[in-house]
Parts: C-alpha cells; structure tokens; sequence
C-alpha cells in the first residue's frame, strides 16, 4: 500500500463519527456519502491512506461500525482559474437577462468547486451551455452570490455582470432577498407554524456540522405546515438569515430533523420512507403569511439541556 497521502496533495481535514444509519456500510460508500464524494474518489483516498477509522487505516472494503470516528484528508481545490465545461443532467435555466441567470439546480450539484468534491457543479454546467458569467469572486466561483447545499434541489441566482454580481452579494448581505424553501421533516411540529430564533455556529465536537450554540451567529427561520403525512410533515421555510446547514439545524435542534438527514439525527430511510409515501402526490396548498409567535431555542449552557417552547 502506499504511504499516507502519497497520490494526493493534502487539503482540508474532516473528522466525523459514523452515524448510526451507515452502520454496516463499506468505508467507500460512507465516505461518499458522508462527503458528496464520487465512490471513486473515495475509493482513492481510502487506497492512499487518507482516511482513518478510529485512528487506523482501513480498506475501502472494510464495514463500519455505528459511533467510529472517521478523519479524512481530502485534495485540495485545483488552482486553475479555468472552469471546465461539464452537461449537467437535470441543471435548468428557468431565467436569464444580460445580468442574471437562474438554474434549477437539481440534488447531486453542487455550486461551485470545493476540496474533495468531484461531481458536477452550476458554473461547469453553465459553461457548458455557453454561458458567460462575472468574474468577481474567487477563481472557482466567479458570478456566485449564494449556494445551495449539494442534497439541496431548487433556484439559485448567478451574476451575469459586474453591477450584477455587486448589487446581488448586497442585497444578500443586507438580507433583502426572500429565501423560500420546502422540506419534509420528520413528525408533526408543535406550534404547526412559527419563527426559530437560535444562533447558530459550528458543532462543538464536531468540526463537519454546525449547531446551536450560546455565542452562536443571529438564525432566524420561519416555518409554515403546508400538509401533515403519517409521521412526517411537508413546510414552507423563510430564512431571515442565511448560514451555513440553518434549515437542517433548527429543525434538528426541534427534534424534527428532515427526512433523511443523518448527519442531524433522521432516522434511517427504511423507518422514515413508509410515512412519506403514504401520500406521494400530496398537493401543496397555499400558505399564508401571516407569522405566528416565535419559537425561542434555549442553548446548551452548564446544564448542557436545551429547550423548545412557544414564545409568551
């Protein structure tokens, strides 16, 4: 085998437990799942000693065990400028002027170029259907004014010009633009309708999440129940601000993580699928809004307990 890190420039670190929905799961795979890698990636940093597992080098053949402690080094971003043409399968410009371009951007996309991540991104993409976009930003995403998570499906906006990508990275700034979202979390929540207002930074043991936490960045999130299934509901979510993983954490920290999240606690698919698919083709009614009284998250302190209630 060769050395540690022999094939590949070191880059960014992640250190993560294995959750207990992969238990079971072969090193590969997990980590591809885990990450957004491709399995061949994965695959690589397994064979190049660039992943351990409990502090040992496994083989990519190797099952993991519920509550092992992943790191994994992963390659560095590459520093070519140049941004390599690729037809994304399902990327869809629903809207496009001499300044903007909007995309659909389907599940398995990411938007830019990161370490570690191989797949199809919204600026290869675009190259590859001949659109030219800003080139403010950092080389590897030129015209991006905000993103969306790569397990995250709907519209982004990319900045066309200049003036454009100047006055949309304002406008996100100053928290102008409405974000609205749809996600499936798991139960029924309680109020069915209200405001989550709990800061929000990374997770204190674990450097590949974030969490609410005392001291965290302001989090605001508004929600709304559009339709109630079995065991999971369908919301309408509004983000007043905008950090990293918000949606995911604040449903988390209300005990109602979205389906299939097992990064923030959802149970594993084969327990959450029966509850969703008992009303595949739900129609989602209109939603008014009108915003109830916030839902105030007390955060860990030296009691360690968190708190979820209506606001008086």
């Amino acid at each position: 085998m060769s050395g540690p890190h022999s094939g590949l420039a070191r880059g960014e670190v992640r250190s993560l437990p294995v959750p207990d929905g992969l238990a079971g799961m072969r090193v590969d795979q997990a980590i591809s799942r885990l990450l957004g890698l491709s399995r061949t990636t994965a695959a690589t940093l397994v064979a190049d000693g660039s992943v351990l597992v409990d502090g040992a080098v496994p083989s990519k053949s190797d099952k993991l065990m519920a509550g092992s402690f992943l790191e994994v080094t992963l390659p560095p971003v590459e520093s070519s400028a140049a941004i390599e043409p690729q037809v994304v399968t399902g990327l869809a410009v629903v809207y496009a002027d001499d300044d903007i371009v909007v995309v659909d951007k389907p599940v398995g996309v990411a938007a830019h170029a990161s370490p570690g991540w191989t797949g199809p991104t919204v600026l290869s993409g675009l190259a590859a259907m001949g659109v030219t976009i800003a080139t403010s930003g950092a080389a590897e995403r030129q015209g991006i004014v905000h993103r969306l998570d790569v397990g995250t499906s709907g519209l982004m906006v990319v900045a066309k010009s200049e003036t454009a990508y100047s006055v949309l990275k304002r406008a996100f700034k100053e928290r102008t633009v409405d974000k609205r979202y749809r996600a499936v979390v798991q139960g029924h929540l309680d109020p069915l309708r209200g405001t989550v207002d709990a800061p929000i930074d990374r997770h204190p043991t674990h450097d590949y999440k974030w969490a609410v936490v005392s001291g965290g960045k302001h989090s605001i999130t508004h929600y709304d129940t559009l339709e109630a299934f079995p065991s999971a509901s369908l919301v309408d979510v509004r983000l007043e601000t905008g950090r990293t993983h918000q949606i995911r954490v604040h449903f988390s920290a209300l005990r109602h993580p979205c389906v299939g999240d097992l990064t923030y606690g959802a149970d594993p698919p084969a327990r959450t699928q029966p509850a969703v698919a008992a009303r595949p083709r739900a129609g989602v009614r209109s939603s008014g809004h009108e915003r109830a009284g916030p839902v105030r998250l007390g955060v860990p302190g030296r009691s360690g307990r968190r708190a979820a209630h209506p606001a008086r």
